[in-house]
C-alpha cells in the first residue's frame, strides 16, 4: 500500500511539471503574436504611413457640381395691397454635390438628385478652374446623371473604373466629395456590405454600404478602393438626422460605366430585359430543393418569346448566380442583367430538378410601347382629357409596373384636371374593353371612339380589381 501511494505522488509530480512546461511552450508561441498585434510602429517608415499619395493621385478627378433652378414664388395678399405685385415672382435656387470626372474630355458622373429640375450647371474642379456643363443623360431610376464640359482640349485627370467583384467586406475605402459645401474633404472607412438590395433608394438596387462619412454634399462624390479605382458613386445615407451615421451607400462602378457609355454613345440608357418574374427563395424552399441554405431566385413567371423563353427558362427554375455572381432576390438579378448591353449574353446558373446547368440569356429591351406613345385624347367623348398608351412590357418596366398583367389593355398614364375624362378614370387604370371589344392596341381605342355616339360600356382594371360600368354624356 505505501508503495502505491509514493508512486501516486511521483505521477502527479510528473503530470504538474509537465501541464507547467506546456503552458511556457505555449506562451512562448504567443507571445510574438501579440508583440506584433500590439507593437509600437519601430520605424519611420512606418510612422509615416499614410493615405496622402493616394489622396494625390484621385482627389483631382473629384469636382463640385453647383446648379441652378429658378423657382416661382407665390405674392401674398399683403403684398399685392402694399405694391401692387399682381404676378408671382421668381428667385434663383443654387444647389451644391459632388462629380466624378469618368473621361479625359470632360465627362462627369453624378447623382440624378443632384441635377434634378436644374436650369444651369457649373463644374468646379479640385484645382478651383471653373466650366458650364451641359447635361446629357438623366436617368431617375439609376439616380445617375451625366454632365460633359469643354476642356478647350486639356485633358482632365480621370478615376477608372474598379471590378466591384475584387471587392470584399473589410476592404479599406476612401469617400470624396464637397460635404455641406466646405470644400473636398476625404473620409475613410471601410466596405461594410455588397450587394445591399433592401434600401429602396430605386429600382435598381445594389448597393456597396460603407462607414466612411458620408453627409450631404457628398452626392456624386467617388467612393475608391486603395488602387485609387472608382468602385462606387456615394449617392444615400441612412441617418434619422441628416448627418453621417456611418451608413452610407454607394452605386456600384459596374452600373456607372454602364449609363456613362450608355450617354456617350446611345445618348439613351435602355434597361436590357430578362423577361422573367422571380421571387426570393425561403429556408422552406431551399430544403426542398436540397440545399443547405437559401439562395437564388424561384422563376415564377416566363414571358412569352421573352429573352428568358427563348433560352429555355421554365417557371420553377432557381437561378443560383448570373455572371458567376449570387443572387438573393429579384432586385439583384434585375441589377445584374441591367449591366449587361442589349444584345449581350448573360450566363445564369440554374437547378432544375435537382441538377445544376449554365443557360446563357441574350438579354434585350422589353418590346412594346414607351413614355414617347402616349396619346392625348380629346373631342366630346368619355376619355377626353386622359393620356393613355397601349400596355406593354417597355411601359411596365419604365414605370415599375407588373410586366405580366394578365391580358392586354389601354393604360391610362395620367388625367387632366378639369377634363371629362377626370369624372370617369384614374391614372393607373387599364382599359380592357370597350362596347365589348377587347382594346389590343390604341387602333382599336381610336376605332371605338370614331363609331360610338354618346355611351361607353366600359371594363377597367383598377388596382387589381375589375371595374365594368356604362358612361352616358
Amino acid at each position: 500500500m505505501m508503495h502505491t501511494r509514493r508512486m501516486t505522488r511521483h505521477v502527479s509530480k510528473f503530470l504538474a511539471v509537465a501541464g507547467l512546461l506546456v503552458l511556457v511552450l505555449l506562451a512562448l508561441a504567443v507571445s510574438p503574436l501579440v508583440a506584433n498585434a500590439q507593437r509600437l510602429p519601430d520605424s519611420e517608415a512606418e510612422i509615416d504611413l499614410s493615405f496622402a499619395p493616394l489622396v494625390k493621385q484621385v482627389s483631382p478627378a473629384v469636382v463640385n457640381v453647383y446648379t441652378q433652378k429658378t423657382v416661382k414664388t407665390g405674392v401674398s395678399p399683403m403684398e399685392m395691397f402694399l405694391y401692387g405685385r399682381a404676378m408671382p415672382q421668381s428667385r434663383v435656387q443654387n444647389s451644391l454635390g459632388s462629380g466624378v470626372i469618368v473621361q479625359a474630355d470632360g465627362v462627369i458622373v453624378t447623382n440624378n438628385h443632384v441635377i434634378k429640375d436644374a436650369d444651369t450647371f457649373r463644374i468646379v474642379l479640385a484645382d478651383r478652374r471653373e466650366y458650364p456643363a451641359e447635361l446629357v443623360l438623366a436617368d431617375e431610376r439609376t439616380d445617375l446623371a451625366v454632365l460633359k464640359i469643354d476642356t478647350e482640349g486639356d485633358r482632365l485627370p480621370v478615376l477608372p473604373f474598379a471590378d466591384t467583384r475584387d471587392s470584399e467586406v473589410g476592404d479599406l475605402v476612401l469617400a470624396i466629395g464637397n460635404p455641406f459645401g466646405v470644400g473636398q474633404t476625404v473620409t475613410s472607412g471601410i466596405v461594410s456590405a455588397t450587394a445591399r438590395t433592401d434600401v429602396g433608394i430605386n429600382d435598381y438596387s445594389f448597393f456597396i454600404q460603407t462607414d466612411a462619412a458620408v453627409n450631404p454634399g457628398n452626392s456624386g462624390g467617388a467612393l475608391i478602393d486603395t488602387k485609387g479605382q472608382l468602385l462606387g458613386v456615394n449617392t444615400a445615407i441612412y441617418s434619422r438626422g441628416g448627418g453621417s451615421n456611418g451608413i452610407g451607400f454607394a452605386i456600384p462602378a459596374e452600373m456607372v460605366k454602364r449609363v456613362v457609355d450608355a450617354a456617350m454613345n446611345e445618348g439613351t440608357f435602355v434597361r436590357p430585359w430578362l423577361g422573367l418574374a422571380a421571387q426570393t427563395v425561403s429556408y422552406d424552399m431551399a430544403k426542398a430543393q436540397g440545399l443547405s441554405r437559401p439562395v437564388g431566385v424561384m422563376v415564377t413567371e416566363v414571358y412569352d418569346d421573352g429573352p428568358a423563353d427563348r433560352a429555355g427558362l421554365r417557371r420553377g427554375d432557381l437561378i443560383t448566380a448570373i455572371d458567376g455572381r449570387e443572387v438573393f432576390d429579384e432586385k439583384g438579378l434585375k441589377f445584374l442583367a441591367a449591366v449587361r448591353n442589349p444584345g449581350e449574353t448573360a450566363q445564369l446558373n440554374v437547378l432544375r430538378g435537382g441538377r445544376n446547368q449554365a443557360i446563357g440569356v441574350r438579354v434585350a429591351p422589353p418590346p412594346g410601347a414607351t413614355e414617347a406613345d402616349i396619346v392625348l385624347l380629346d373631342g366630346q367623348s368619355a376619355f377626353s382629357g386622359a393620356r393613355v398608351v397601349e400596355l406593354s412590357p417597355r411601359l411596365a418596366e419604365e414605370n415599375g409596373l407588373d410586366p405580366f398583367q394578365k391580358g392586354s389593355g389601354i393604360y391610362v398614364y395620367s388625367v387632366a384636371r378639369r377634363s371629362i375624362a377626370r369624372n370617369y378614370f384614374r391614372p393607373g387604370d387599364i382599359i380592357r374593353s370597350v362596347n365589348g371589344i377587347p382594346m389590343k392596341s390604341m387602333k382599336d381605342l381610336e376605332t371605338v371612339l370614331q363609331a360610338s355616339g354618346s355611351a361607353w360600356d366600359i371594363e377597367i382594371d383598377r388596382n387589381g380589381r375589375t371595374v365594368r360600368g356604362t358612361i352616358r354624356l
